[in-house]
C-alpha cells in the first residue's frame, strides 16, 4: 500500500489555538486537490476522520481518500480534540472564523485557495455557512447528515428535552456510553463493534467534554443557513435511519440552492455517521463521483 503521511499544524482564532491535520500520500504531486472535512458536535476532526479501529481496517476517510489522491484535511473546532478548552460554547456564531483560521493554514502550506468541503451534521451546517460567507474559497460542498430547519426531526426532538441543562454550562461531559448512543439511537445495526469503542478512546484521550453550542444552536435557532447563497456544485448526503432531520428539510432545502449543479442521495443501510458505518464504502463512491465529477460547459 503506498505510504501515507501525516502532519500536525496549528493556528489561532482571537488567541484560542486550534488543531489543524493533515494526510496524504508521500507521493502526492504538489498541486494533488485539496479537500477539507468538517467535524460536528460531538468529537472533533483527526479522531472522527482518521480513525483507526483494532483488527478492523478501513475507518479512516482521511487515508480513504488520501489513497484516492486527494490532500485531505481537517481541524479541531474550539473545545474539541486537541484545540483549546476554554469556556466558550463553540456554537454557529464562531464556526466561519475557526474554519477560515485552518484555510488560512491550508492555503499557506498547498498554494490554494479554494478547496473541495465536506461536513457532516453541525459540521454541515458550518460547512455551509463558511461556503455563504466564503464562496471563493469553496469548489464543491458535501452537506451530510444534515439538517435545515429541524421540523419533526426525532433527534432534536429529543434533545430538546435538555436544553435548559445545557444553557447552564458550555459543555457537556462524555464517556465511553455517550459514544455507543450516537451509532445506536437511529438504527442499531449499521455500525460494527468495536467502532464505537474505538471512537471513545480516541476521543477520551484528549478530554472529556465537549461544547454545547451546536447542540443548543440546533435546538433553538435553525435555520442558520441560506441555501440561496450557496452557489458551488452541492451534494446533499442523508443516511436511510438518519434522526437527524426529515427528508421534506432536505429537499426544501436542496430546492432553494443557489446552483442547478446539484445532487441529492439517499445512502441506504446508514445512520447517522455514515463515512463510520458498516456501509461506508457506498458513502465513499458517492462522495468520490461528486469530487471528480466533470466540470460543466456553460450554455445560453
Amino acid at each position: 500500500m503506498p505510504e501515507i503521511i501525516a502532519e500536525d499544524h496549528w493556528t489561532q482564532r482571537d488567541g484560542i489555538k486550534l488543531s489543524v491535520y493533515r494526510k496524504r500520500l508521500a507521493s502526492a504531486p504538489a498541486d494533488a486537490p485539496v479537500f477539507m472535512l468538517v467535524h460536528g458536535s460531538s468529537f472533533g476532526g483527526k479522531n472522527g476522520f482518521d480513525l483507526q479501529v483494532p483488527g478492523k481496517p478501513g475507518y479512516s476517510f482521511m487515508d480513504e481518500f488520501a489513497q484516492r489522491g486527494f490532500d485531505v484535511w481537517t481541524f479541531d473546532f474550539e473545545g474539541y480534540g486537541r484545540s483549546a478548552r476554554t469556556p466558550g460554547y463553540s456554537g454557529f456564531d464562531t464556526a466561519v472564523a475557526d474554519t477560515h483560521a485552518a484555510m488560512e493554514v491550508v492555503t499557506r502550506v498547498t498554494g490554494q485557495s479554494r478547496v473541495a468541503f465536506y461536513g457532516s451534521s453541525s459540521g454541515a451546517i458550518r460547512a455551509a455557512l463558511y461556503a455563504e460567507a466564503k464562496p471563493d474559497r469553496v469548489s464543491r460542498l458535501i452537506l451530510d447528515a444534515y439538517v435545515w430547519t429541524g421540523w419533526q426531526a426525532p433527534t432534536l426532538i429529543a434533545r430538546r428535552r435538555n436544553i435548559a441543562k445545557w444553557r447552564d454550562t458550555n459543555c457537556r461531559p462524555i464517556n465511553q456510553a455517550f459514544f455507543h448512543t450516537i451509532f445506536n439511537r437511529d438504527h442499531p445495526g449499521t455500525s460494527e463493534e468495536g467502532v464505537a469503542d474505538a471512537l471513545a478512546a480516541a476521543e477520551l484521550a484528549d478530554g472529556n467534554t465537549v461544547p454545547n453550542g451546536t447542540y443548543l444552536d440546533m435546538c433553538s435557532i435553525l435555520p442558520v443557513n441560506d441555501p440561496a447563497k450557496i452557489t458551488c456544485p452541492t451534494l446533499i448526503l442523508r443516511g436511510e435511519h438518519d434522526g437527524i432531520a426529515t427528508e421534506k428539510d432536505l429537499l426544501e432545502f436542496y430546492s432553494g440552492l443557489g446552483t442547478t449543479d446539484r445532487q441529492f442521495a439517499v445512502l441506504p443501510g446508514m445512520a447517522h455517521v455514515s463515512y463510520l458505518g458498516k456501509n461506508r464504502a457506498i458513502f465513499h463512491h458517492a462522495v468520490h463521483s461528486f469530487l471528480t465529477a466533470p466540470s460543466r460547459t456553460d450554455t445560453h
